[in-house]
């Protein structure tokens, strides 16, 4: 090999050094970011103006536009307005608390004459805080005798009814279940600190009897609501699914260290009734959700993953935050750099979209499918134009080749929320859902047991549940747990419908 050659073979390769020290690079930023960064998806500035990444309403869209402009974005602080304060304690009872003079100090320093009280001035209100505290209740049955069948030689006797227990041979009351359900998967407390406060309150319960109860009521009564539930969503033609993973303690066959993951199930935005749904499986496959929604044909909001494809009949409408958080992932650390240019270009695309979505939310499912086709069309169009023309500038291999493949192999997935209204252009209803469960999961860490995993499942579930349909969570669960038990819904499944979260009886009694 001639020296020239040789000068040749050794520039491409340190040029293919380069290329890979940049990637690193980028890897270690994206990293860093997401290991030390904010974790919430806003961002304060990029190159080429100022504009704020997810603030879509404060982005005009210009549908007509080949592209898009970046638009400055200014912070706000919240104003007070006069009544504010009132406002907000309009529903808490108020205790009028007079400050007088004491009976003896009631005299006149000048004359030594009685004081006589002349009026009265408000000066402040506070909210005071009243602890928790806690009672034994003693149940007794009163019994009733008859004296004139006992005259007659027949003696009659009845006695009183008796409320049906949340748990039998339990010292269990619908209040304590409520309470400790809802400080763990509403609050996000686990049962070891549960068990400090109950201390604190006189009380030595332990963690294991409140899992006991967890598991026991949800078993009893949370249950057949969940499965209820369960059909009225597979009735619907509009869902969303999500996925995160979460550890459990003694699976049969697997290690303490695998992951398995709780799968969530939701009706979409604009369906009959607000219902969510999860599951506890050992693992992602896609059989899972195949199994959860057979008989499902409608559209199915995810991301890509691929397990949603083994799903028969659906049409699958992927989410736009997806594809908007890869271009995120993809801006350099010096955001104001020309690198950033070309996934600031694609999150702007995004934003217009959004901002489009929030001013057709209140129009009829037909009027919205033709003004996404009139307005978003145009958007989309020049969209994916960038998108052919923007791949051969890029490095392969970086965060932001992957963005650009991510959206171009999925392109038809990502254009099916034009088919119908109803459809919408992102997951984040799911992904809203699961939420509090991965809040809940940094605190507790892990489920010790399947069966413990499946009953959080569906307190969960009845939680997520109420809370769409605008419930108080703790006298929904106290709700369920004083009324639900006794009622022969074993029987007459058709009982149930007056213990769901949309049912007049409970918006009346949980609001």
């Amino acid at each position: 090999m001639s020296a020239e050659e040789q000068v040749k073979v050794l520039e491409k390769r340190i040029g293919e050094l380069e290329l890979e020290n940049k990637r690193l690079h980028d890897s270690v930023d994206y990293l860093t970011r997401k290991l030390f960064g904010r974790s919430t998806e806003k961002t304060s500035s990029l190159a080429l103006g100022q504009m704020s990444l997810f603030d879509e309403a404060e982005i005009q869209a210009d549908p007509l536009a080949p592209e898009p402009d970046l638009n400055e974005v200014q912070g706000y602080r919240k104003k007070k307005f006069k009544g504010q304060r009132k406002e907000l304690l309009k529903d808490i009872p108020h205790v009028k608390r007079l400050c007088t003079l004491d009976e003896r100090d009631r005299f006149c320093d000048v004359c030594n004459t009685a004081l006589v009280p002349v009026g009265e001035e408000f000066i402040r209100t506070e909210i005071e805080f009243i602890p928790a505290k806690v009672r034994v209740i003693d149940y007794y049955r009163e019994t009733f005798e008859c004296r004139t069948c006992r005259k007659n030689g027949e003696p009659y006797m009845e006695q009183s009814p008796m409320p049906y227990p949340v748990i039998q041979h339990s010292m269990a009351s619908p209040s304590t279940v409520a309470w400790v359900m809802h400080q763990k998967f509403v609050n996000a407390l686990p049962l070891y600190r549960q068990e400090k406060e109950w201390k604190t309150l006189g009380v030595n319960l332990s963690r294991a009897t409140m899992a006991n109860w967890i598991l026991a009521a949800s078993r009893d009564w949370l249950v057949p609501l969940v499965e209820r539930m369960h059909q009225e969503l597979l009735q619907e033609s509009y869902l969303h699914a999500d996925e995160t993973t979460v550890q459990v303690m003694n699976e049969e066959g697997r290690k303490n260290t695998s992951d398995s993951y709780m799968w969530v199930y939701s009706t979409g935005q604009y369906c009959k009734h607000s219902i969510r749904i999860f599951e506890y499986r050992p693992g992602r496959s896609g059989k899972y959700p195949q199994e959860f929604l057979k008989g499902f044909k409608g559209y199915l909001h995810t991301d890509a993953y691929s397990g949603y494809k083994m799903i028969p009949d659906i049409t699958r409408c992927l989410c736009w935050s997806h594809l908007r958080r890869n271009f995120v992932d993809a801006l350099p650390k010096d955001i104001h750099s020309p690198e950033a240019t070309l996934p600031s270009q694609g999150i702007t695309y995004c934003n217009k979209l959004f901002e489009i979505e929030k001013t057709l939310e209140n129009l009829s499912s037909e009027q919205r499918r033709l003004e996404r086709l009139n307005q978003e069309t145009p958007i989309l169009e020049a969209f994916w134009a960038w998108i052919d023309s923007a791949r051969g500038k890029v490095l392969p291999k970086s965060k932001l080749s992957e963005a650009l493949a991510y959206a171009l192999n999925h392109k038809e997935e990502f254009m099916n929320y034009l088919k119908d209204g109803n459809c919408s252009i992102s997951n984040n209803l799911a992904e809203n859902s699961i939420r509090p469960f991965t809040i809940g999961r940094k605190n507790w860490l892990f489920s010790g047991s399947p069966k413990g995993a499946a009953a959080s499942a569906t307190v969960y579930s009845i939680v997520e549940s109420a809370k769409a349909n605008n419930l108080n969570l703790y006298k929904y669960l106290q709700f369920i747990f004083g009324e639900l038990p006794g009622v022969q819904f074993g029987e007459h499944p058709e009982f149930l419908e007056d213990y769901l979260p949309w049912s007049p009886e409970v918006q009346e009694a949980c609001q």
